[in-house]
């Protein structure tokens, strides 16, 4: 078996090739909050979701979300 990242490489294309508009992020908080967005992004491509639809879902559940 070939070791290979390719795949992980092109999971954070996006991500990398955006960076210079993230510096908006001025605070930690800020930073983890965009990285918190691109994970749930990358995770529905990951999952065959569109991505768009999948954020509305999440959004819209969230008011009701139990937490512990």
């Amino acid at each position: 078996m070939e070791i290979n990242n390719n795949s992980v490489e092109n999971a954070i294309r996006s991500f990398v090739i955006g960076h210079k508009g993230l510096f908006f992020s001025n605070s930690v908080t800020g930073a983890k909050e965009s990285a918190n967005l691109y994970s749930l992004i990358e995770t529905a491509k990951a999952s065959s979701l569109e991505p768009y639809a999948h954020l509305r879902k999440v959004f819209s559940a969230i008011p009701n979300a139990i937490t512990l």
